[in-house]
């Protein structure tokens, strides 16, 4: 965990010039904005909260941030990825500062009371923080910028894009097709991804990932009469049980992890199972050791297959291994504008930030030396990913102004390099 350095042995021209922009008549007017519109900012967090969104069902979430945004005056649309993508400002052909926020969630909210806010002053509910925080951010943005000119005149413009697939099986799709394939990747010049609230970290650095799914067959048979058949679920557990423990060994350095998030199998208790499957995580800050760890899980599958293949006593049981995900890794140079640029904001408005290695939807774009950092986008939260996950509000205007204020040195720069 790299802190940044105190104010004084930053770029000392570069924090003065935040401090040049923030006093600026248009721009300082506009950082008021985030604290005087606070209550409209909370309840837009929490309708939009209130749209289930789970991976790969985004389309009624997609839609109601169409609508808010055209109701504050902005061309927005859905692409076909299912992307809600709007232009701000700036040139129609770009180029683009893309401001981006996920907006699937792991859980689902059943029904709307399921978003609530608690006597704490504190939201709960699945998705809350992770990525209630961005949208919320990307709403606030758009009606700042639609109720004030501050940012007319710039020789790029501001994209807003809510995007869809950052969590779980999604694969990052939204923005692979927003970098990759839409009428707008090759306008892109570089990415502020909004997740989450905190504004703690900078994600300079994607930590690459490989997903992987294990199904194991049997004749399956009755759990008395048959017994002695292959059995799935027994040898899926020993590849788990192998895999885990000669594993550990591989996540120490580099910094590396592995996850069996979901295990099914069977139909009834007295039944021998005919299929067993899990799906498991593999993420490491080095691509080489996620080989590794790959060839790891393959020689699991196979010594529990022949480990349970030789005990029965007819019946053999097979195995696959299926790549269901894959995410790249890249990083940012330590001298990357972008980086200047929120290192700068930082020390200007107090924040005490670090860079880390994460997996975000800048894992593509970085994937690509595409300019891009994810950051959090104020408030504070907790519980993601849980039935228990919550946000708080207060000092969400903080987050706030840090974004914008990176976003406005962002479209300065094509201004003072001519792009």
């Amino acid at each position: 965990m790299a802190v940044l350095p105190p104010i004084n042995s930053l770029d000392v021209a570069g924090v003065k010039s935040v401090a040049e922009l923030a006093e600026t008549e248009g721009i300082r007017e506009s950082l008021q904005f985030f604290a005087r519109e606070k209550r409209w900012i909370d309840e837009q967090h929490l309708e939009v909260c209130r749209v289930p969104a789970p991976t790969f069902l985004e389309q009624k979430r997609a839609e109601w941030m169409v609508a808010q945004l055209r109701a504050l005056g902005c061309d927005a649309k859905i692409d076909r990825a299912g992307n809600v993508v709007a232009p701000l400002t700036g040139p129609k052909d770009g180029p683009f500062v893309a401001v981006t926020a996920h907006l699937d969630t792991v859980l689902a909210p059943r029904v709307p009371e399921d978003i609530r806010i608690e006597r704490d002053g504190r939201f709960y509910g699945p998705g809350v923080s992770d990525n209630g925080a961005g949208l919320a951010a990307l709403l606030a943005i758009a009606r700042l910028v639609k109720t004030h000119s501050c940012l007319e005149g710039m020789d790029a413009g501001l994209l807003l894009v809510a995007n869809v697939g950052e969590e779980g099986e999604g694969n990052l799709s939204g923005m692979r097709f927003l970098c990759r394939q839409s009428a707008l990747a090759s306008k892109i010049k570089s990415f502020v991804v909004l997740d989450g609230p905190t504004t703690d970290h900078i994600t300079s650095e994607a930590l690459a990932s490989r997903r992987f799914e294990l199904t194991f067959t049997g004749p399956g048979g009755h759990s008395w009469s048959d017994y002695g058949v292959g059995n799935p679920v027994h040898a899926l557990s020993r590849a788990i049980a192998l895999f885990a423990e000669n594993g550990a060994s591989f996540s120490r350095s580099p910094r590396s992890s592995f996850n069996f998030g979901i295990i099914e199998g069977g139909s009834s208790i007295n039944s021998i199972p005919t299929l067993a499957r899990a799906k498991v995580d593999i993420r490491s800050e080095r691509a080489e050791r996620i080989d590794e760890l790959t060839l790891l899980l393959t020689s699991a599958v196979e010594r529990a297959l022949e480990v349970e293949n030789e005990r029965s006593t007819g019946g053999r049981v097979t195995a696959r291994i299926r790549e269901i995900g894959s995410r790249p890794g890249g990083r940012l140079a330590e001298d990357a504008p972008i980086l200047n640029f929120i290192r700068a904001v930082d020390s200007y408005l107090g924040i005490r930030s670090h860079l880390d290695c994460a997996s975000t939807d800048a894992n593509i774009p970085l994937s690509m030396g595409l300019p891009a950092i994810s950051i959090g986008a104020g408030g504070s939260g907790g519980g993601a990913h849980t039935p228990g996950e919550w946000f708080h509000p207060e000092g969400r205007e903080l987050g706030l102004r840090r974004v914008f204020l990176t976003l406005c040195l962002l479209l300065r720069s094509f201004s003072k390099s001519g792009e």
